[in-house]
């Protein structure tokens, strides 16, 4: 019996990796669609090593391309996050480094108007129902690919691109602050009551104080993944959040219905750390606050491109954990906030204005880099 094939292309996108495919290559069945990709991915298995997902979460993600379905937009673009421990896909939320491979993407396989030196892609989230805007540098019809900009967590440099993301507010439940509050309080099995904020940018994020669960803030992934308790008590408060943002009804359904999103991340001062993947010193002077985030139940290596957006947006909201994280320090008096992640820092241009008590997201932008590492044709059977 004959295998079944599908293109695929494989892109760096920011600080993750992940799938490209044109949605007119996958199954219009939804349950079909779903099928075929787990099986694109190798999933559910902890290696994947009969597909190409890379056993890990930042690693095991996927982008739908196809025609927009909005005027206003040049591309549809579905995130999908592939489980590797469940036959499960998450739509319920957005990519921010993946999100930076759609405009270099689109460019190359020919579905949009190309002008040089710059495209501006103009990108349709359907999982969020907002507008990326994406500058990509093109040269000789193509995206380029060499530059001189870095991000923490890739080696080397490349070609800059901008995405704006101040459509995004209010991403999953339409309001930048889901609960209307700064600060919530929230019971924690063992901590009694704690500080949450939660704000919804790009995807929303559950912050926590990290002194407030006996952290530094400057831990290690391998420090908080090791630590069984720990993950258990963050995976309880994102939880939580799910409920208090009315995703499920009950916390302990959370894991299953909405694995991925809210994403949770504890928040501290800006401090002196270690990269962890080199070793290079990472000043508090050059940081504006320091945050560590959970992503699929694991800590983020670096930090998610739409966290960078939300951490932003809450940076800039009065009283929340982040700007309090922030002002400790007397920090983040310019547009540019600088946040200090486990493997260096990402920088997010940002800016919020106040009506009454209503909180507007007048600008979030960071730049990433992509590159396409292959393209061809996944076997499935």
């Amino acid at each position: 019996m004959a295998q079944n094939k599908t293109r695929v292309v494989i892109m760096r996108a920011g600080t993750s990796k992940g799938i490209f495919i044109n949605e007119k290559d996958l199954p219009k069945d939804k349950a079909k669609r779903d099928e075929e990709i787990l099986k694109i991915f190798g999933s559910p298995d902890v290696r994947q090593i009969d597909g190409l997902g890379g056993a890990d979460p930042l690693t095991s993600k996927l982008a739908i391309i196809g025609p927009s379905t909005r005027e206003d937009a040049d591309v549809d673009y579905t995130f999908a996050q592939v489980s590797y421990v469940a036959p499960t896909i998450d739509y319920s939320g957005n990519c921010g480094n993946i999100s930076s491979g759609v405009g270099p993407y689109a460019i190359d396989e020919g579905m949009v108007e190309v002008k040089e030196p710059y495209t501006t892609v103009r990108v349709h989230n359907t999982n969020t129902g907002k507008i990326l805007v994406e500058k990509v540098a093109v040269e000789d019809g193509v995206a380029m690919v060499d530059g001189d900009y870095r991000i923490a967590g890739v080696p080397g440099t490349g070609s800059e691109i901008s995405i704006d993301f101040s459509d995004t507010a209010g991403a999953r439940t339409g309001k930048l602050l889901p609960t209307g509050n700064p600060v919530d309080k929230m019971e924690v099995t063992g901590f009694g009551t704690l500080d949450v904020s939660i704000v919804d940018a790009a995807n929303p994020v559950v912050f926590v104080r990290a002194k407030d669960l006996g952290l530094t803030g400057i831990e290690t992934p391998a420090q908080i993944d090791e630590n069984k308790e720990m993950l258990a008590t963050l995976e309880e408060i994102r939880a939580k959040a799910t409920v208090a943002m009315g995703i499920v009804d009950k916390w302990e359904d959370a894991v299953k219905v909405s694995p991925a999103f809210p994403m949770i991340a504890f928040v501290s001062p800006a401090n002196n750390y270690e990269d962890f993947t080199t070793g290079k010193a990472i000043s508090e002077d050059e940081i504006d606050f320091v945050s560590r985030l959970m992503f699929m139940q694991v800590v983020h290596k670096t930090y998610a491109g739409t966290a960078t957006i939300c951490t932003g947006a809450a940076a800039r909201i009065s009283g929340t954990l982040v700007n309090e994280a922030m002002e400790a320090k007397d920090r983040g008096k310019n547009d540019i906030i600088n946040i200090g992640h486990p493997a260096g820092k990402i920088q997010i241009d940002v800016a919020a204005s106040v009506e009454g008590d209503t909180y507007k997201l007048e600008k979030a932008a960071i730049s990433r880099t992509a590159r396409r590492i292959m393209d061809g044709y996944c076997y499935t059977k």
